[in-house]
């Protein structure tokens, strides 16, 4: 070591603070980043085309307990469990198709044993009741 150098300054460094900050590192010029960029022209790449499958979902089972059955007789509404990742608007549309009906209204619970519980209000024109004979629910 020679008169007041260090040869290494990181075996000197003593921690005046309670964060210890690290040593700065050297970027590369700019100009040399620069150059690289220029250098590499961009491969252009064939457009991709993403076909969506439409997800299925299925209506696990109607229920058929008291309390279902009361939303039936009362206020034309049908009760079913279904797949938990389904929204609103599928269901909707899978009542329609399967089932020939019009819904005016969707409501979705998800129940403690984590099954999802879906109220589906039919149009005033269609009785749930009749709806529920056809299905086979009564």
């Amino acid at each position: 070591m020679k008169h007041g150098v260090l040869e290494n300054k990181l075996e000197e460094r003593i921690a005046l603070s309670v964060c210890l900050r690290r040593l700065p590192k050297r970027f590369a010029s700019s100009r040399a980043v620069e150059a690289i960029c220029k250098a590499t022209t961009p491969v252009k790449k064939a457009p991709v085309k993403t076909v969506h499958k439409p997800r299925k979902i299925r209506e696990k089972h109607p229920l058929t307990s008291e309390s279902p059955m009361k939303k039936i007789e009362n206020n034309n509404t049908l009760v079913f469990i279904t797949n938990i990742r389904a929204n609103k608007y599928q269901l909707k549309s899978t009542v329609k198709k399967l089932y020939e009906i019009t819904v005016s209204k969707v409501d979705t619970l998800i129940r403690p044993d984590g099954q999802m519980k879906v109220y589906v209000k039919l149009a005033p024109d269609y009785d749930a009741l009749d709806i529920a004979k056809k299905i086979g629910i009564t």
